[in-house]
């Protein structure tokens, strides 16, 4: 059984910073794709950034320049350090995987989501 369980999340003042964590567990023959996607309250999931597996990286225009996302193969772990935070970009944050359990094509997996609130 795979799992991915996120942390890092919290209460942040406007301007600051935060680092987020995903660490996948379990039967893991290999990991392609990993990525963070948030919900805001009222709004739908969308996707923040992606990394693939060879390190190239794809970022939602909103927060271009302000967060980067970087993964540990080795730890099979994916982390977004977020800067210059502001209160749009309080949400839910979801970490997502393309983990393959075999010699297959890999399945998404979710973690339950962690919490950020930027707020004064």
């Amino acid at each position: 059984q795979v799992q991915l369980v996120e942390s890092g999340g919290g209460l942040v003042q406007p301007g600051g910073s935060l680092r987020l964590s995903c660490a996948a567990s379990g039967s893991i023959f290999g990991i392609n794709a990993m990525g963070w996607y948030r919900q805001a309250p009222g709004k739908q999931r969308e996707l923040v950034a992606v990394i693939t597996s060879g390190g190239s990286t794809n970022y939602a225009d909103s927060v271009k320049g302000r967060f980067t996302i970087s993964r540990d193969n080795a730890k099979n772990t994916v982390y977004l350090q977020m800067n210059s935070l502001n209160s749009e970009d309080t949400a839910v944050y979801y970490c997502n995987a393309d983990i393959r359990v075999g010699l297959g094509d890999g399945m998404d997996y979710w973690g339950k989501g962690t919490l950020v609130t930027v707020s004064s």
